[in-house]
This record gives C-alpha cells, structure tokens and sequence, in this order.
C-alpha cells in the first residue's frame, strides 16, 4: 500500500512544482486582459476557436516566461523570505528539468498562436517573451529602471488578444497597452515598498530600496496613477466605449489616485498594501467595464 502511495504523491509533488513555476495566479490577469483584447477587437461574429486558441496560446507563453524568470533569479529566490520555497530556488526541479519545461512551454505557445490566430499575434507574444525574459530579468539586478522595462512586456497581452481578432494593432490596441502600462507602476511599486527588506537582502536594486526614504517611490506613484486616469478614459473618446464606461473608469481612476497619495503621503506599509489591494482590484474592474460596455 505504501510503496504505491509515495511514487503517486511524488507525482502529483512535481506537477504541482511544474505548475508553480508557471506562476498562475500572477499570470491570471495575463490571460484575462489578453482575453479581453481580443473580445474588444471583434466585429461581426465571434470567433470562439481562435478566441480559446488566443487565449490558450497565451497562457503557455506566459507561463514558459515565468518558468524562464525564476531559472534566472533561482539564487536571489533562495535569499528571500517570499520566494525562497519556489521550486528551482529550494531544490525541488533542476535548472534542466525547468529550462526544457520553460522553452518547451513557450515554444508550444507561440506555435499554438501561429496555427490558432495568426502572426502578428505570435509576433507580439514572442516580443512580450523576449523582452520580459532577456531585458527585464537581467536587468532587474541592475537597475531600479527594470521595473519601467518590465512593465511593457506586463502590458502587451491585450494587444496580442486585438491583434488576433484583427490583425492589426490600432490605436485601440496600444490605448489598452497604456491603461495596463500604467497601471503596472504604482502596482509595482508598492510590492516593492512592501518587499524591499527581501529585495535588498537579495541584491535586487528596487527603488525603495536604493532610495529608501520613500521619496521618489511616492512620486512615481501619483505620477503614473495620476496618468491613468486620463488614459483609462481614452477608449470611451475613441469610440471603443460609451458614457457608462467612462463614468465607471472615472470612479474607479480618482478612487486608485486616493489610495496612491495616501501612500505617496505617509509612506506606511498598510498605506503601500492597501495601494496594492486597490491596484489588483482596480484592472478587473475596468477591464470589466470596458468588455461590458464595448460599442
């Protein structure tokens, strides 16, 4: 009985540590805003096929680039208290083991999205693949700039969900691109205030942590939420919504620009988790808003 039972449990270990190094919950909202994209691009019939293809496509590729991440940051996620359970970074998975597993799931997805969608589609995810996993991720130990880099291949999956409904990328597609580039800033941000004991210990050069009084962190912050809010609005000046949309993307931008200056102000942690809170409360909902009241 027990002999039969560990190889099972084993099993069912690894699948869950191949699992984890695709980062699900993170890439949830990947998956969502690329989904959301393509539904915005539809005109005329929609084409469930090539939607579940665009959406499958993407998840792979999201989750081979973040398979790619933590085989580059294995040793910073063992210094850290948050990450230092992480498959590669506790021993679990070899770095073979998950490089096979990271190309072999990212080169699937871009197939799926060539065969599924079309090519400009695969384009714009082999470029979210690229950037995040050749520019970011290096230079996250580098510089506190990283997290601007890392905030475009953050915001390209609405435009791989437009291009494969259209196949072009309008102005629509790069005004979704600016809602979530945007967004990503304070978001960022106040992870990064609330982590930077672990990111410093891990020699991650965040800006809270080589600005540690907080000053530039809270500048940023207002100015990229302050920012959002005309560009949320954007798609309702563009014809891609209506009034309802841009009445509930005004509420929901002057109530994310509260809670960024109260952080910016006080510069407490429960001010930076309740920022944090309200930004991944905030993307849904005007993602939401705008699917609801597309034209």
């Amino acid at each position: 009985m027990n002999s039969q039972s560990i190889p099972m449990t084993d099993t069912r270990t690894r699948a869950a540590d191949f699992l984890t190094l695709t980062k699900p919950r993170l890439n949830l909202l990947v998956i969502a805003t690329a989904a959301a994209g393509y539904y915005l691009g539809t005109h005329g019939s929609f084409d469930a096929v090539r939607f579940v293809n665009t959406v499958l496509g993407t998840a792979l590729v999201a989750g081979g680039s973040a398979a790619f991440n933590q085989i580059w940051e294995r040793r910073a996620d063992a210094m850290m208290e948050r990450t230092k359970l992480r498959p590669i970074a506790d021993g679990r998975l070899t770095v073979r083991e998950a490089t096979i597993f990271a190309a072999a799931l990212s080169a699937i997805g871009c197939l799926w999205l060539a065969l599924g969608s079309n090519l400009l589609a695969t384009s714009v995810a082999v470029v979210t693949l690229l950037t995040y996993v050749i520019l970011y991720t290096p230079l996250k130990m580098k510089t506190s700039f990283s997290t601007v880099v890392g905030a475009v291949p953050g915001a390209l999956p609405p435009m791989i969900g437009w291009a494969a409904a259209t196949d072009v990328l309008s102005r629509e597609a790069w005004v979704l691109f600016g809602i979530v580039f945007f967004w990503q800033m304070p978001h960022f941000l106040a992870v990064a205030w609330l982590c930077r004991e672990d990111y410093g210990r891990a020699g991650f050069p965040m800006l809270p942590v080589v600005e540690p009084d907080g000053r530039s962190t809270a500048y940023q912050v207002m100015a990229y939420s302050a920012t959002l809010v005309p560009v949320s609005l954007a798609p309702a000046m563009i014809g891609l919504a209506g009034l309802p949309y841009f009445a509930a993307a005004l509420v929901l931008g002057v109530a994310f620009l509260w809670y960024a200056w109260r952080f910016a102000s006080r510069r407490g942690r429960a001010e930076a988790r309740a920022l944090f809170l309200a930004s991944i409360t905030y993307l849904p909902l005007v993602f939401l808003a705008l699917v609801l009241d597309a034209r």
